[in-house]
């Protein structure tokens, strides 16, 4: 007898898929754009649920919070945000106030929200150029995308860069980094199965063996593969 895909326990919401939030040490924004001033660096921590180092600071008023930690910063160095202050690694400034060809992390998306683009380890966006009412930033992926100018972001490339270059020499290390981040391993491919077990299990050769473009109102059982997808085919 067969058992239910991988998509049907997914969608259930079993602890199983669920990423581990309570492993996190908390969420990472940027400060409200009404809360300005300097930070001293207090500490340097790991985060299990994230891939790059988190940055413990405090502010003239007692306040701490957690930041990316970007490259080259150390304890007890100053930070700050929402102030007029020079373009080096850790200071939060508007777009509108970064000098082209700065590398930036953790981009605002609308301005106020805390940011949301270049936030992995190792990564850092580039600003291109400033327009009228806009300023256009080169992703990490090497997309070209226009933001508010009054968007914040953070000066610096993301701490932990060459995170992938080591060998994780056994199957083990690579278990218990997805299981942090709600990903369990191995993956077994839903072609290596029997046919009793997904939808494109069974028959020979490594195929499906039928269409992967499934219509969005498809029965959970058989809702795999290119989900109402808009095209397929090579471009």
């Amino acid at each position: 007898m067969g058992k239910r895909i991988r998509a049907q326990r997914r969608g259930k919401g079993s602890p199983t898929y669920r990423a581990k939030h309570w492993r996190r040490l908390g969420e990472i924004r940027l400060p409200p754009p009404e809360e300005t001033g300097e930070a001293v660096v207090i500490d340097i921590l790991n985060d299990p649920g994230r891939n790059a180092p988190v940055a413990r600071v405090r502010y003239g008023d007692g306040q701490e919070r957690l930041i990316l930690a970007p490259e080259g910063i150390k304890l007890g160095e100053r930070i700050a945000a929402g102030i007029s202050a020079p373009a080096k690694p850790g200071n939060t400034l508007s777009l509108a106030e970064i000098p082209e060809g700065t590398p930036i992390h953790n981009i605002e998306s609308r301005p106020g929200d805390g940011g949301r683009f270049a936030r992995s380890s190792g990564t850092c966006a580039t600003l291109i150029a400033h327009d009228v009412g806009r300023a256009t930033v080169q992703l990490p992926s090497g997309e070209l995308r226009d933001f508010n100018p009054r968007c914040r972001a953070t000066i610096g490339v993301v701490a932990g860069g060459g995170r992938l270059e080591k060998p994780l020499t056994k199957a083990g290390k690579r278990y218990h980094i997805l299981l942090a981040k709600g990903k369990p391993y191995p993956h077994v491919r839903g072609v290596a199965m029997n046919v009793v077990d997904h939808p494109f299990g069974g028959g020979r050769g490594k195929h499906a063996g039928r269409p992967k473009t499934i219509a969005r109102s498809t029965a959970p059982g058989q809702k795999v593969g290119l989900i109402s997808a808009r095209r397929t085919g090579k471009r």
